[in-house]
């Protein structure tokens, strides 16, 4: 089971990559106002909710502690993120705010993961 966990907390790593790798490669497009979401952005959040989920399923499954509070906060935030890129994804031109919006959601979601204990 741990094998099994450990392939999907990966997974859910690389998801989380996708999505700020995205941002992050645009930040002096968003300053030119040019910024756009990428497929990469979506995929990557797609991929962060669907292993996340799969993730809390093993760790119940194998009776390890889930805080639920945690993950329904970082759930809460990433369907706004999901929301958010889903929607504005065939746009030439992401407003500023949206973009640094689903940046500024994407880096909280990471720094809730590694410092909520």
């Amino acid at each position: 089971m741990d094998v099994l966990i450990h392939l999907f907390v990966g997974l859910h790593i690389i998801g989380i990559a996708s999505l700020l790798g995205g941002f992050l490669t645009q930040m002096k497009a968003m300053g030119d106002g040019t910024a756009r979401f990428s497929p990469a952005m979506l995929h990557g959040a797609l991929t962060m909710l669907v292993t996340g989920v799969i993730l809390v399923g093993l760790n119940q499954a194998d009776d390890q502690p889930v805080d639920n509070i945690k993950i329904g906060v970082k759930l809460a935030l990433l369907i706004v993120i999901l929301g958010l890129v889903y929607v504005k994804r065939d746009e030439e031109k992401a407003e500023k705010g949206l973009f640094g919006l689903v940046g500024l959601l994407t880096t909280a979601n990471v720094f809730i993961a590694v410092l909520w204990t």
